[in-house]
């Protein structure tokens, strides 16, 4: 008796895991490769469609590793909680320990401004204020840092490769963050005007910064769905997140809650949505 209720007991343990994996994981086309091709709108719902060559565009179009791939930190080792996410962004984050939370959204603004080739509009703020500009990177410049105080000069030849880019990024990194970047981007009034490249963003430290990359409607309500994507610390591959309140939903967001935005490692307040 013991056994057979041990066995039911397993049997039923099983099949709860296995229904709660298969809800949770509803909208995901294991083969897709891009954000778009994996994740499936809710019924009912459309995914927007952007304009080529647009930031939204970009986003919606960012290649995934395998579906089951899991979350690298910078050092190779591994996220162990694997709850958090739902897909990784197939980009490498180098080897250091820095491209964390807003980084990661710089990095992907940053990317589809170079990818254009709008070098002139790539550009981000140091903590201490200072506007640093990636053509006076490309043009061979390079930054001292004394005190609160950055000096610029002329250093190196005029390169505009990648390999240059990524330095510049780097440097972005190193000193910017949620604090500056929270500052220089614009307060989004509402909620129901949220768009794909929006971010929720808490400056400070500690702070904390998500992307929307993706969106859906329901041409019947008006209802929005979005998808977000975030790094964390300490450095680690771009991920798409989960929904930790609305597993039914997964990982899809509407805009249709209350109060705050809850996200698997930070919660938002509605007021912290801001765009580029």
């Amino acid at each position: 008796m013991c056994i057979r209720f041990l066995l039911t007991f397993c049997l039923f343990i099983s099949l709860t895991q296995l229904s709660l994996g298969q809800v949770r994981d509803q909208y995901v086309s294991s083969q897709g490769k891009t954000i778009a091709m994996r994740f499936t709108p809710p019924a009912g719902f459309e995914r927007l469609t952007t304009q080529a060559g647009s930031f939204a565009n970009y986003l919606q179009n960012l290649p995934l590793k395998p579906h089951g791939s899991i979350v690298k930190y910078y050092n190779g080792s591994t996220k162990q909680n694997t709850n958090v996410y739902i897909g990784v962004v197939d980009m490498e984050i180098g080897n250091q320990d820095l491209q964390q939370c807003a980084d990661a959204v710089m990095r992907l603004r940053a990317e589809h401004l170079y990818q254009q080739k709008k070098y002139a509009d790539i550009h981000f703020h140091f903590t201490n204020g200072d506007n640093v500009l990636y053509t006076q990177y490309a043009e061979g410049y390079r930054a001292s840092i004394k005190g609160n105080k950055v000096i610029w000069s002329k250093k190196a030849k005029k390169d505009y490769s990648y390999s240059t880019f990524r330095q510049y990024m780097d440097l972005v990194f190193m000193y910017a963050g949620t604090l500056s970047l929270s500052k220089e981007l614009h307060p989004v009034p509402t909620i129901k005007n949220i768009q794909i490249g929006d971010v929720f963003i808490k400056g400070g430290s500690p702070g904390h910064a998500v992307i929307v990359v993706d969106m859906a409607q329901n041409k019947k309500t008006g209802e929005k769905v979005f998808l977000l994507a975030q790094s964390y610390m300490p450095a680690q591959e771009t991920q798409i997140l989960r929904n930790p309140t609305e597993s039914e939903m997964s990982p899809w967001y509407s805009t249709n809650f209350t109060g705050e935005l809850i996200t698997p490692e930070w919660t938002f307040e509605q007021s912290q949505l801001k765009r580029f």
